[in-house]
């Protein structure tokens, strides 16, 4: 599980270090830092896929993801002094923590000239950082393991974690590849969850939700079965999930109290539909390490927020989960999570009531 999650430099993320817990939200008014947690959260996540340059990229760029107020911050949001100019990103558990930098390029004639480089890259024993702890670091283009330097050379673009093949390495990119984010579930006309699905086991839903009834079914087969069936009654009084096959494909349907047919996926409400995909990636037979919802409630009503609250209590029993959300009735329903209120101070973001003095203990490794 992760205990400390930190963020220098990326958007109003100016100098953010956090304590975590095996359930989490995070809350705040709109523009007070909530995206750019989130957006940090996939950019870890990316590392482990050798993805994190081409993510910046995407933005735009080092530059414009990167902080663009005053260096010194000031009030309960402390100071990030003298931090070399880029984005840093990191995570510590009580076995093992990793960290990135990111910097700008120096000055090149290419064409990918948007491409931050990995300036400084460091994987450790324990919950902090300790030049005695550090397992394996990467400086500039070459890796060391322990005490031996690797020979050959690694692009700046590569990320340590998808290059180096000691077991401590190993470990943290499975654990962070094992990472589940889920914050598109669509649910318009044209959403892939409103047409039928082919009939394959499915033990983790899709991003995009597109393949809901055959995980279901899964669910069904060889998860908690019984659960979902409270899940669905919980929110829908007399209502069960029926999975029909049509052709070797897979089509959702909603029996519901009163009604003389089953209702197909293409006549359910948005609601409904996010509500049974939200059981779906809740329930699953797989559960991740991490487990991070982006504004779970979006479309659901008001009288669902305590059965989704039900659920994600539940999941966070099997992972670790964070949850982004300006709900305050289901931040109010997460009665048992640790709530990271983000509050602006000058453009930068911090938590409501932390100060540096707050903070879990975090050294970022020297470029």
């Amino acid at each position: 599980m992760i205990g400390t999650l930190a963020v220098e430099n990326y958007r109003s993320l100016r100098r953010l270090v956090v304590a975590l817990g095996p359930l989490n939200v995070v809350t705040g008014a709109n523009g007070s830092g909530k995206s750019s947690l989130y957006r940090a959260l996939r950019l870890l996540a990316d590392s482990a896929r050798n993805g994190v340059v081409a993510a910046l990229a995407r933005e735009g760029g080092l530059e414009s993801a990167m902080w663009a107020g005053p260096k010194k911050l000031k009030g309960n949001l402390g100071t990030a002094g003298d931090s070399p100019r880029g984005i840093r990103l990191g995570f510590a558990a009580e076995d093992f923590g990793y960290a990135v930098d990111l910097g700008p390029p120096p000055p090149t004639r290419s064409m990918f000239a948007l491409d931050p480089e990995i300036k400084v890259e460091a994987v450790w024993a324990g919950p902090v950082l300790r030049r005695s702890a550090v397992l394996a670091e990467r400086g500039g283009g070459a890796i060391r393991i322990q005490d031996e330097w690797e020979e050959r050379r690694v692009s700046p673009f590569d990320s340590m974690l998808s290059e180096a093949s000691s077991p401590e390495v190993l470990a943290i990119r499975e654990r962070v590849r094992s990472w589940r984010f889920y914050d598109h579930l669509r649910t318009d006309v044209a959403a892939p969850a409103r047409a039928a699905w082919v009939g394959t086991r499915t033990v983790v839903l899709g991003h995009d939700g597109g393949d809901v009834a055959a995980a279901l079914q899964t669910i069904r087969e060889i998860g908690d079965h019984e659960a979902m069936d409270r899940a669905v009654e919980r929110a829908f009084p007399g209502s069960r999930v029926e999975i029909v096959p049509a052709g070797g494909r897979l089509e959702l349907t909603l029996v519901q109290k009163g009604l003389l047919r089953p209702l197909g996926v293409a006549e359910l409400s948005d609601g409904t539909l996010r509500y049974l995909m939200w059981v779906a990636a809740l329930l699953t037979p797989r559960p991740p390490e991490l487990l991070v919802l982006n504004e779970p409630e979006t479309s659901l009503h008001p009288d669902l927020v305590g059965a989704l609250a039900e659920l994600i209590v539940g999941a966070a029993k099997k992972s670790q989960v964070i949850v982004v959300t300006h709900d305050r009735a289901l931040v109010a329903a997460l009665d048992e999570a640790r709530v990271l209120e983000l509050v602006k101070d000058d453009g930068a973001t911090g938590v409501e009531g932390q100060g540096l003095l707050d903070e879990p203990a975090w050294h970022w490794p020297k470029r």
